[in-house]
């Protein structure tokens, strides 16, 4: 198993790392069969692309678009650019466009002013290596003229190579750290260094699973940060609470065999479910039609996978061949016993003694007070979050200093607002007649009453050429430019939108409406739509699956309620945070009064999952437990005092795993972070070791009732493993 491993690590090295060129790095947040997909299909059907792929910001102080001397500057540093790698620049003194009018291309002052570069390309990937090629040829400093650029690729590319560097970022100051953790978790190198080493695996072997799936679909570039936050986070997770079990168990058979056999029977069983329930959590987001969240899923699913499949077979390998020499290269002579109170010899004197008992004892004594004062505090957390507001991502998802987001912010300050996305309607099936000519006019007249459009302009015609049925050849669409007055992803801008299609188009025609914004539009309906089947799946096999571990009904359905407290804290946190934008200063971002819909969504799966891998921890603790005494309090505060350190370490670990991204410059990365963290502290600090144990306090006996057909059903398919003798219940316990 070793001499295997060993080969495909080198493997995943060599081959697997190269999924970093493979990835879609221009991700496509419009449902494939939205009315606005529809429409920018059909327009690059007849016009061709129209994207302002690269928009260079032109600024001269002495001098105004009308002198000579502007224009030949400008003119010059365009005719430079390679025409291999241009397919088309508009300017303020070009011929003309088709869909950009010339006044809306200079600034107020008229010293500003902006190309628009289309570049060549059949994919995204294409054109960002071309923007690459070109970029240093795009800033001029001559004749008294200033260049900075800013644009769609640019934007794309930025975000790419942010990300790419958060990763390194996070690989570079998490290993160490987490090493010296565990170190002082486990006080031995050998035993602290098993956990990364599935770490390590996990993420070589998620690369080369990602390399795989971009040989079939599409993968976004950004699943490489769920692949590194779970890869690495779960590989320790698993990691540390096998070998902690293994430790354990040495104390308690005879054999290093027998104590590797029966660390995969419970440590490796408790693994085994929870991979399944956080790999059902993200399989989730494969229920959306949005190639990012879909591919978030491939991602995720693909890395737990490798992550349980390590955990299952590499760590039995690495114990088996170690064996007591688990406790080598010790930092300190306390460690002849096993860390963390919950890895302490088998005997029932731990279970008496120690800080996790005195909570233990504590929360059993007076759940109701516990489960009161935290519920109360979780539903106060999450108030901010029924007031959210839904928006999209744009050019201040990048830090201040960055010229794109300046170009952008410019682009917004000293031109017609919107002038390079403006909502846009294709009309199919315009004739030339008068009639037709009549009800367009009529038409564009209605478009101009609505309340925030500054106005509705002509700007392509094109032939479909007959082949669109009963769309008859000739100039049969119509391409209209909208401009409007509130920002493109503002709630005012996704009115106008709605309130556009709502217009009964003119006779005898169709239109669809497109653009940045009804892109948007349509994301969050999609999005909105598929939210309760992704809650349902989650939630029904969730249920399944711990029934099918622990035999009861009311602890799945007592760990789906405390998931969704766990959630909505940590969303009404992000609402507070990002939406209204406290802490931005220390934080460094720019709160946009929105929150991006697609990162809420994706948290929820992640968070949903690693929440469930606590609860999974606790409760098997708790069930081997109940089954050798058969007395659900004394059962409930032995698993916390088993666990509560396993876990609370654990989440500790994951904190240092995700505390990189919290730090990366671009907001929805930094969003990702920061709400993992808040996640994490709520879950593991509060829910997992006082409210889940306060509550099956308070339940008693039945935490473990299920219908008489059901118990015939877990009897005989359950995943349970055979336990031990009984235990006798210490004394004093029941108290």
């Amino acid at each position: 198993m070793l001499a295997s491993t060993l080969l495909f690590v080198a493997f995943a090295g060599l081959w697997g790392t190269g999924v970093f060129g493979q990835l879609s790095s221009g991700d496509n947040f419009t449902p494939p069969a939205s009315e606005s997909q529809h429409e920018a299909n059909l327009a690059a059907q007849v016009f061709g692309r129209n994207d302002a792929d690269v928009v260079v910001l032109y600024h001269s102080a002495a001098m105004t678009v009308s002198d000579l001397a502007y224009r030949q500057a400008v003119t010059t540093a365009l005719s430079r650019l390679p025409r291999a790698d241009v397919a088309r620049v508009t300017t303020y003194w070009s011929s003309g466009s088709p869909s950009l009018v010339s006044a809306s291309l200079v600034s107020a002052d008229r010293h500003s002013t902006y190309a628009v570069l289309q570049l060549t390309g059949a994919d995204d990937a294409a054109r960002h290596q071309t923007y690459d090629a070109i970029k240093n040829d795009l800033n001029l400093a001559a004749d008294g003229v200033t260049a900075r650029v800013g644009g769609n690729v640019a934007m794309e590319v930025a975000i790419n190579s942010e990300v790419t560097a958060d990763i390194a970022k996070a690989e570079g100051f998490s290993m160490p750290v987490l090493l010296i953790l565990l170190l002082v978790i486990f006080g031995s190198l050998a035993a602290a260094s098993l956990p990364v080493a599935i770490g390590g695996v996990a993420i070589l072997g998620s690369f080369t699973v990602l390399r795989l799936l971009t040989m079939a679909t599409t993968v976004s570039i950004y699943s490489v940060n769920i692949t590194t936050i779970l890869g690495l986070g779960l590989g320790i997770d698993y990691g540390l609470f096998m070998v902690t079990r293994f430790r354990e168990e040495l104390h308690r058979q005879p054999t290093v065999e027998k104590a590797v056999a029966r660390t995969v029977a419970t440590a490796g069983r408790t693994v085994a479910v929870s991979g399944v329930t956080v790999a059902l959590a993200l399989t989730s987001l494969m229920l959306f039609p949005e190639d990012f969240l879909r591919s978030m899923g491939y991602g995720g699913v693909a890395t737990v996978a490798v992550d349980v499949l390590a955990a299952l077979t590499v760590l039995p390998a690495l114990l088996a061949v170690l064996g007591h020499r688990v406790n080598a290269l010790r930092i300190r002579r306390s460690v002849q016993r096993p860390p963390l109170e919950a890895a302490r010899s088998a005997g029932l004197r731990d279970e008496s003694s120690g800080a996790w008992y005195r909570l233990a004892r504590s929360v059993m004594r007076r759940p109701l007070v516990y489960v009161t004062v935290i519920t109360i505090a979780l539903l106060a957390l999450g108030a901010p979050f029924l007031r959210i507001s839904w928006g999209g991502t744009d050019a201040r998802a990048l830090p201040a200093a960055s010229a794109i987001r300046q170009v952008s912010e410019a682009l917004d300050s000293q031109f017609p607002l919107n002038s390079t996305a403006p909502i846009e309607a294709l009309i199919t099936g315009a004739g030339a007649s008068a009639g037709g000519r009549a009800a367009l006019v009529s038409y564009l007249h209605r478009i101009d009453a609505i309340p925030g459009v500054t106005g509705a302009q002509v700007t392509g015609t094109g032939d479909l050429g007959g082949s669109g049925g009963d769309v008859p050849p000739g100039k049969n669409v119509l391409r209209v430019d909208i401009g409007y007055t509130p920002a493109t992803i503002s709630p005012g801008a996704r009115h106008i939108v709605t309130e556009l299609r709502a217009l009964a188009p003119p006779a005898g025609t169709a239109v669809l409406v497109g653009g940045t914004t009804a892109g948007l539009v349509d994301e969050l309906a999609s999005l909105g739509s598929t939210l309760p089947w992704m809650a349902l799946l989650v939630c029904l096999s969730t249920f399944v699956l711990l029934f099918l571990a622990f035999g009861s009904v009311i602890l799945p359905l007592k760990a789906i309620v405390m998931n969704a407290l766990s959630l909505s804290a940590t969303f009404g946190v992000i609402v507070w945070i990002f939406q209204w934008g406290h802490l931005s200063g220390l934080l460094r971002f720019t709160p946009t009064g929105s929150i991006d819909p697609t990162m809420p969504i994706l948290m929820l799966a992640i968070i949903f999952g690693l929440s469930m891998d606590y609860e999974v921890f606790l409760l098997s603790r708790i069930r081997e437990r109940y089954d050798q005494t058969g007395d659900n309090t004394v059962a409930v505060a032995a698993g916390l005092q088993r666990t509560g350190g396993v876990i609370t370490s654990l989440a500790l670990l994951l904190i240092i795993v995700v505390g990189a991204f919290s730090a990366s410059g671009i907001t929805f990365i930094k969003l990702m972070g920061v709400g993992m963290i808040v996640a994490l502290l709520v879950d593991a600090s509060v829910v997992r070791v006082l409210l889940v144990p306060a509550t099956m306090r308070l339940i008693g006996q039945a935490n473990w009732w299920a219908p008489r057909p059901l118990r015939r059903l877990y009897a005989r398919y359950g995943i349970k493993e055979e336990s031990p003798a009984p235990l006798p219940v210490p004394a004093g316990a029941e108290s």
